[in-house]
C-alpha cells in the first residue's frame, strides 16, 4: 500500500493525536519565528544607526608616547625639555586624512582667546565684586573649528544659530560667529567688520597684543543663561565665539602656513564602527606617526542607540536555539512513544513484507505534514506576537540601560571638539526603544527549513530502531 495514503489514513483517523502534534509544532515554531523576526528588526535598527550617528575616532598628541620616544625638544641648561615640532598636529595632514572613504564627517580644533577691543567688548551680566580681580580672564574663549555643526553643542540642539551661516570647511578664514548677547551689547549683526585682539608671545616672555581684522558670518544663541553671580569673563557661555582654524592661528599672533597651522585634535566620524582598521591605514599613508598620535574610538553614541535592541537580539537568537533544541527532544519523545503505541501494526506491515524505510517514510510524512500546518498558522499570527514580545523585552532593556547611564553619569565625551567635559551637556542620543517588525519571504524560509529539520531529528532518531526490528520480535514481546 502507498506509504502516502497510509499517513494520510493515520492522520485523519487520529485527529487527537493529528491536533497535539500540530499544536506543538505551532508553538516551537512561533516562538522560533519571532526569534527570526527579532533579530532581523534589530539588524535594521542597528543599520540605521550605523547611518545617523556613525562612530567617533579621535586623533590627539600622546605626550607619553612622544616622551618615550625621544622626539621632545632637548632641554637647555635648567630648562625642561618642550613639545617642540614633533609634537605638532598638522592640520594639512588632518585634512588627507579626512579625505578617507570610510569618514562620513571630520572635524578638528584649535584652542585660542581673544582679547575684547573698543569695539567688541565682553558681556558680563554681573559685575565683579568691589575689588576682586577677574584673574586674568577678561578673554573670549575662541576656538577655532572647522565644521560648527560638528560642535556638540550644536549636535545636541544646545545651541543654535539665528542669522547668518555657521563654520564651514571652506568658510572665509576671518570669519567669527559670536553669541547673541555679544552682538547685542556691541550692536553688531552679520557682515559687519569688528577687531579683536590677537595675544602674541614675545621671545623676552612678554605678552603683547595686536588687533585682527574679522567678519561676523553668523551669530547664534546658547542654550545656557547668564549666571545669576559674578563668573570670570570667559567662563560666561555667552564670550564663547568660533572662528576657523587659520582665524585661531591669526589669533595667536601667528602666520598661516602651508602647512595650516597646529591643531589640538581632530575627530571623524566613520560610516561603520568597523572602519577604525581602514581609517589606521590611511592615516599611516598620509604621514600619520600613530604612536605619537593615536587615533581612540568613542563609539559611545552608538553603543547608547544600539545597546538595548542588541540585547533584545541577543536574547531571542538565544531563544531560537533553546526552543530548537528543546522541540526536537520533546518531539523526538512524542514520535518514540507513539512508535511503541503503534507497534502491532508496524509488526503487521512488515510481516506483509512492507520494506522498513518506507515504515519510516510513512512517519516523517505524518510529522511533516503537521509541521507544515503549524509553520502556515504560525507565519499568519507572528509578526503580532513578534512585535508584542520585542517591544516588551526592548522596554525593559532600555529602563536597565537609562538606569545604568544615571549610576555612571556623564563622563568626557572625546567626540566633544572643545575638548571638554560639561556635567550639564544633554545625552547627545537616546536608546532606540521600538522595533519595525515585518515578515518576509526570507523569514518563513528560515522557519521552515529549521521546523522541517527538527521533525526530521525528531523523526528519524528515534525511527532508527524500526530499521532493527523484526516481525516476530515485535509481535511476540510487544518491544
Amino acid at each position: 500500500m502507498n506509504l502516502f495514503k497510509r499517513a494520510w489514513w493515520r492522520l485523519r483517523g487520529h485527529l487527537g493525536k493529528t491536533v497535539m502534534l500540530v499544536g506543538l509544532f505551532f508553538v516551537i515554531c512561533t516562538l522560533v519565528l519571532s526569534g527570526f523576526l527579532i533579530q532581523s528588526a534589530a539588524a535594521r535598527a542597528a543599520d540605521s544607526a550605523k547611518n545617523s550617528v556613525g562612530v567617533v575616532a579621535t586623533m590627539q598628541l600622546d605626550l607619553n608616547a612622544l616622551i618615550n620616544a625621544g622626539k621632545m625638544d632637548k632641554p637647555k641648561g635648567q630648562q625642561g625639555g618642550m613639545i617642540g615640532a614633533e609634537g605638532d598636529l598638522h592640520r594639512s595632514l588632518v585634512d588627507k586624512i579626512c579625505k578617507s572613504s570610510v569618514v562620513a564627517q571630520c572635524n578638528y580644533t584649535k584652542d585660542g582667546v581673544a582679547a575684547p577691543t573698543d569695539q567688541v567688548k565682553l558681556h558680563q551680566p554681573v559685575p565683579a565684586p568691589a575689588g576682586q580681580d577677574s584673574g586674568g580672564v577678561d578673554f573670549f574663549k575662541a576656538d577655532g573649528i572647522r565644521d560648527l555643526n560638528s560642535v556638540k553643542d550644536f549636535r545636541n540642539g544646545d545651541s543654535k544659530l539665528v542669522s547668518g551661516s555657521g563654520i564651514k570647511p571652506d568658510s572665509a578664514s576671518d570669519m567669527v560667529v559670536i553669541e547673541e548677547r555679544v552682538a547685542r551689547d556691541n550692536h553688531l549683526k552679520v557682515g559687519d567688520k569688528i577687531k579683536l585682539n590677537a595675544n602674541i608671545q614675545n621671545p623676552d616672555g612678554r605678552l603683547s597684543t595686536k588687533e585682527t581684522d574679522f567678519t561676523v558670518g553668523g551669530i547664534y544663541k546658547s542654550g545656557t543663561a547668564d549666571p545669576g553671580s559674578y563668573i570670570p569673563p570667559m567662563s560666561a557661555p555667552s564670550n564663547q565665539i568660533y572662528v576657523t582654524p587659520d582665524g585661531a592661528t591669526r589669533l595667536d599672533g601667528k602666520k598661516v602656513g602651508a602647512d595650516g597651522g597646529v591643531l589640538k585634535e581632530a575627530t571623524f566620524t566613520l560610516r561603520n564602527p568597523n572602519d577604525l582598521d581602514r581609517l589606521k591605514k590611511d592615516a599611516k599613508a598620509a604621514g600619520a606617526d600613530l604612536k605619537i598620535f593615536p587615533l581612540s574610538v568613542n563609539d559611545k553614541q552608538y553603543k547608547t542607540l544600539v545597546g538595548p535592541i542588541n540585547k533584545t537580539a541577543d536574547f531571542a537568537s538565544l531563544t531560537v536555539w533553546l526552543v530548537a533544541v528543546a522541540g526536537t527532544v520533546i518531539l523526538a519523545l512524542v514520535i518514540a512513544s507513539n512508535m511503541r503505541e503503534r507497534r502491532k501494526e508496524l509488526g503487521i506491515l512488515l510481516s506483509l513484507g512492507e520494506k522498513k524505510p518506507k515504515l519510516l517514510g510513512q512517519h516523517l510524512v505524518e510529522v511533516v505534514v503537521c509541521a507544515v500546518l503549524a509553520i502556515g498558522f504560525a507565519a499568519a499570527g507572528s509578526q503580532f506576537l513578534s512585535q508584542a514580545i520585542g517591544d516588551q523585552l526592548l522596554s525593559g532593556q532600555v529602563s536597565s540601560a537609562n538606569d545604568a547611564a544615571a549610576d555612571e553619569g556623564n563622563k568626557p565625551d572625546p567626540s566633544d571638539p572643545t575638548g571638554g567635559a560639561n556635567k550639564q551637556d544633554a545625552p547627545d542620543v537616546e536608546p532606540i526603544d521600538s522595533m519595525d517588525v515585518r515578515l518576509g519571504a526570507g523569514d518563513i524560509a528560515k522557519v521552515g527549513a529549521t521546523g522541517l529539520g527538527i521533525a526530521a531529528l525528531a523523526t528519524i532518531v528515534p525511527g532508527i530502531r524500526i530499521l532493527r526490528l523484526n516481525p516476530r520480535d515485535i509481535l511476540t514481546k510487544g518491544e
